[in-house]
């Protein structure tokens, strides 16, 4: 196993980290961990040199914290790090602070390294700056209840600035990052950017949600003609690695094979671990997979539309369906959207046409995107 900095702290970090979101469940039910499963697995990962555990409040629906913390009885507790989360939905006071933490310090015999503040965005930051969270989070440090205080995050890059810039004592944030989100969300800049302040960066999505590990065709093809092989969630994961500023990689991994290939990958974790030939392959894979996607930006010049379509979300379901194979997740979310907010109401005016900086012929776009997404 290689080791990185963790920012700040006089303390080496895993590169590959265990993160316990997407466990073995049992009976198709997310709230029910097969334990037999998920604790070799969590202990595997330790006994080959992973130090840093990942869980959070709603995982699993509150479960994934009380198997991290059964599996790391019997002397495993003692050679990692835990990070739990805040879940900053749930909160509507301030008081919601203490009972919270106070139920997570139960599931987790009263130890939690790092604590989180879990998917802030422009939104929830608001809400839990507003209610003191920082005051708050200040004592619990003081009092020894936390070890340190970080964030995980789903916004822009400016969303992720101000809050970086808003407290002086982040030791960690955690944000979405593989080859196809380098400006998405906080992005290849928001990773520079947090490093460059001397924050930690544990990455999560590193394979996005599993769909870089079974890619389409076209891709799939690209990959059998490297000149080195290697599947492609290795790829996935050497890319992330291969930063500097990546401090650890998150995996959310769901079988014990998953776990032996991942720590047998992290073998190749240093940074710089792919040639200048390899970044390029990489580069044009990215490439293939957008091939067929809107070149949407989701900037929302184009809003709000006068017939009140949701054009930014549709071109995202589209794309999510075309870029990674699967229709059947954006199908289904495109059928809960309310009917005014589908594409099918647009009457091609036009306006959005002026506004958009990309030029896209947006309504005829958002007709071959709501037939596709109609499945017809």
């Amino acid at each position: 196993m290689k080791y990185r900095k963790f920012g700040k702290l006089d303390w080496q970090v895993s590169a590959l980290s265990f993160g316990a979101m997407r466990l073995p469940i049992l009976n198709e039910d997310y709230a029910k961990i097969d334990e037999a499963q998920a604790i070799p697995m969590i202990r595997y990962a330790v006994d080959h040199g992973v130090n840093y555990i990942d869980s959070a409040w709603g995982y699993h629906r509150g479960y994934s914290e009380v198997v991290v913390e059964k599996a790391l009885r019997d002397g495993y507790r003692e050679k990692v790090k835990v990070a739990t989360k805040l879940p900053c939905p749930e909160v509507t006071a301030a008081a919601d602070f203490d009972k919270l933490l106070n139920e997570q310090l139960g599931r987790l015999d009263n130890k939690i390294d790092f604590y989180l503040l879990h998917g802030l965005n422009k939104m929830q930051w608001a809400k839990v700056r507003d209610l003191g969270v920082i005051k708050w989070a200040e004592r619990q440090l003081a009092e020894g209840r936390i070890g340190h205080l970080g964030f995980s995050f789903h916004d822009n890059y400016d969303v992720f600035k101000e809050i970086i810039d808003a407290y002086d004592n982040w030791t960690l944030a955690q944000i979405q990052y593989n080859f196809m989100d380098e400006q998405n969300q906080a992005g290849t800049k928001g990773l520079e950017y947090a490093h460059k302040k001397g924050l930690a960066v544990v990455v999560m999505e590193p394979i996005r949600g599993g769909r870089l590990a079974k890619p389409p065709e076209k891709v799939a093809k690209m990959w059998a003609e490297a000149p080195v092989q290697r599947t492609p969630a290795e790829w996935a994961l050497r890319w992330v690695w291969n930063h500097p500023e990546v401090t650890t990689v998150l995996s959310g991994m769901g079988s014990m094979q998953q776990v032996i290939e991942n720590v047998a990958t992290a073998e190749h974790s240093q940074p710089h671990n792919l040639t200048a030939e390899e970044v390029a392959l990489v580069g044009r894979v990215k490439d293939a997979y957008f091939s067929d996607a809107v070149a949407c930006t989701g900037c929302r010049y184009c809003m709000p539309c006068p017939n009140g379509v949701e054009i930014p979300r549709t071109f995202n379901l589209y794309n999510d369906a075309v870029i990674y194979g699967d229709a059947a997740r954006p199908r289904r979310d495109y059928g809960r959207m309310p009917a005014e907010q589908r594409a099918d109401n647009c009457t091609k005016c036009e306006q959005c046409v002026e506004k958009c900086p990309q030029q896209l012929a947006i309504p005829e776009l958002l007709e071959k995107a709501d037939i596709f997404l109609k499945g017809k």
